[in-house]
């Protein structure tokens, strides 16, 4: 597992998983640009998108996707100095109010036409306002877990976040450091 910055600032890092060349942040907005791939999403899903977000053409799941990933990518990627990553992610698990360390968080858009966004961005908070990605998914239910494909993204979370544990990785400053060690 290696890490890459995204943000030359240092505050939006992705891991690229050992047989892939591509960074997982980079992977993702491939995917949610890629109309051959969301078609097939889609229709595979289209029973999910249709009970909960009452759309039934895949045509203008394809569009919406494509445009709230834009715009997601552009709020990810703002590079001005005040640009505060800890307003867009949050606590993966709705229930907690506590920061914990290596914190499991989401981001999401804001959604386009009548309905709130399936775009998700899961990470590793690393410090305040610092967040490794591991991820990230379409999400038609309610619940991570109803789905293999969410579920995968929770199972990479937790990889990630223990990975950090077993090698001493707890803040931005050991990120580096690792990054340093692993290069040499």
């Amino acid at each position: 597992m290696e890490f890459v910055r995204i943000l030359e600032d240092a505050r939006l890092w992705a891991v690229i998983y050992d047989g892939e060349k591509d960074n997982c942040f980079d992977a993702l907005f491939s995917q949610w640009f890629d109309i051959g791939w969301l078609k097939s999403f889609f229709q595979n899903n289209l029973s999910d998108l249709s009970s909960f977000f009452r759309i039934t053409d895949v045509y203008q799941a394809v569009m919406e996707t494509i445009d709230e990933a834009s715009q997601l990518e552009c709020l990810m990627l703002d590079i001005s100095p005040d640009a505060d990553l800890d307003l867009l992610f949050r606590h993966l698990e709705n229930s907690r109010y506590a920061e914990i360390s290596l914190g499991k968080e989401k981001a999401k858009g804001y959604g386009i036409g009548n309905h709130p966004s399936w775009l998700r961005i899961y990470a590793i908070k690393i410090e305040p306002g610092v967040y490794l990605v591991t991820g990230g998914a379409i999400k038609l239910t309610a619940k991570m877990t109803e789905r293999s494909h969410t579920l995968a993204e929770l199972a990479k979370l937790e990889h990630v976040r223990n990975f950090l544990i077993d090698n001493g990785i707890f803040d931005v400053d050991s990120l580096i450091d690792y990054n340093n060690e692993q290069s040499n």
